[in-house]
């Protein structure tokens, strides 16, 4: 292929072209496979600018460069066609005399132009053009929809423009998309959640918003693939807020999360791994039959981030209960312990060393 991709589109830990890019809470992007090899490796600076991260770093699927990768071959520049300067796109946008087609395509450009400017982000933002995407993400034309809610998106990427969004009142438009836009425009919108749940101050504000972790936990349940894993992650982004953590369990999360993780959706692990902090959670999570079970095929078969979550998630359990260790024992959760010593996580190794002392804390015969 004679087309020379540009360096944006480089992951800067790999230095090849990234397949599925995420945003660090830092505001870097990298492909997904090599920051969480860095993170498993027990890593908690940003290799970029060496800032600390969270102790647990939330990676921000970036749809918007993904989809400008994967397409980035089917248009060659020479052929291109020529775009209208953004000033003149944003004057048609915001224009109540502009025709509705003129306003679909001032969209379109204006959410492939955002995917790879941040300061025309910025500048769009300030020039008050964001009443007018949030208008077009409450249209009922679905094609209107999914182009507003992309530059949405878009926007919503740059951390100074987070709490303007939500301040201008974009969670309440994101939330009702959640409950009735089409499958397309709620995995978007549970995306941009999770984008502007970065901020910290924005958690609670999300979470306050009456019907936000309802809607989430519906899409668990009514969603297809794509819809429930970005459900789950904008779960797992809000929950850090302690708070939210509780509204989750109150509308159902706990046993809706075991059961997708059961059917292999592993992001669910994490948001569990956050619900078994609260007392409500672990109640929760003793309440579903086979509970253990699925924690169990998570140590045996999951991933190295999520036998992360799945031993400290059961720990939290078993030091909880004395009935559910004793169920844990009689899984052979000691003899997969055994079989994860050699890991060389830093977390694997910590909470594998509290999982076996939990275990060993009471006597197998009070329970044969």
């Amino acid at each position: 292929m004679s087309t020379q991709f540009p360096d944006d589109f480089k992951c800067p830990i790999s230095l090849e072209i990234m397949s599925d890019p995420v945003i660090l809470s830092s505001g870097h992007t990298f492909d997904r496979v090599s920051i969480q090899r860095w993170l498993d490796s027990g890593h908690r600076t940003c290799p970029i600018t060496k800032l600390p991260l969270p102790e647990h770093p939330c990676l921000i699927p970036n749809h918007a460069l993904r989809s400008l990768i994967s397409n980035y071959t089917l248009v060659s520049p020479s052929k291109s066609q020529p775009c209208s300067q953004p000033q003149t796109l944003v004057s048609a946008l915001t224009s109540p005399s502009s025709p509705i087609g003129t306003k679909l395509d001032s969209l379109t450009h204006l959410a492939g132009l955002t995917k790879r400017d941040s300061s025309l982000r910025r500048k769009l933002t300030e020039s008050g053009a964001v009443p007018a995407v949030l208008k077009f993400v409450d249209s009922e034309d679905p094609v209107l929809q999914e182009k507003a809610l992309s530059l949405l998106l878009n926007l919503s990427l740059d951390d100074d423009n987070k709490v303007g969004l939500v301040a201008e009142g974009a969670v309440n438009r994101v939330v009702k998309i959640l409950r009735i836009g089409s499958p397309d425009c709620r995995a978007i919108a549970a995306t941009i959640i999770t984008s502007l749940a970065v901020v910290e101050v924005n958690k609670a504000t999300i979470g306050a918003y009456p019907d936000a972790i309802p809607a989430l936990v519906r899409l668990l349940i009514a969603g297809k693939g794509r819809e429930k894993k970005e459900a789950a992650t904008a779960l797992y982004a809000i929950c850090s807020f302690t708070d939210n953590r509780r509204r989750a369990i109150d509308c159902g999360a706990v046993p809706i999360l075991i059961n997708l993780l059961d059917l292999g959706l592993e992001r669910a692990i994490e948001v569990l791994g956050l619900l078994v902090k609260c007392k409500e959670g672990r109640e929760e999570m003793m309440k579903v039959n086979g509970c253990v079970k699925v924690l169990v095929k998570v140590l045996k078969n999951g991933s190295s981030r999520g036998v992360q979550y799945g031993l400290f998630t059961l720990n939290c359990l078993c030091n909880y209960s004395e009935i559910f260790c004793f169920e844990a024992r009689k899984q052979g959760v000691l003899g997969i312990c055994m079989g994860l010593v050699e890991e060389e996580n830093e977390k694997i190794k910590r909470y594998l060393s509290n999982l076996v002392q939990t275990l060993n804390r009471w006597k197998p015969c009070y329970w044969m």
